[in-house]
């Protein structure tokens, strides 16, 4: 899985109406459009996309997308 695929994925799950610019280094909380919804869509990525299983308190603890890429492994 590259980077280029997993920004993607999480631009796809997020489904934010204005499109956004988004690096590894994006802190996925401070964008406009985040909300509780936009991360039930990252969890829902990580279960059907790669058969992970990520709570709301992990995506707590992570700041960027990186962080949400490294969970990828």
């Amino acid at each position: 899985m590259t980077a280029e695929n997993f920004i993607a994925n999480f631009i796809n799950a997020t489904d934010f109406v204005t499109p956004v610019d988004i690096s590894l280094d994006t802190e996925f909380r401070t964008l406009p459009e985040w909300d509780s919804l936009a991360a039930l869509g990252v969890i829902v990525m990580f279960d059907m996309e790669y058969q992970k299983t990520v709570s709301g308190d992990d995506l707590y603890q992570a700041v960027t997308v990186g962080d949400l890429y490294r969970w990828v492994g």
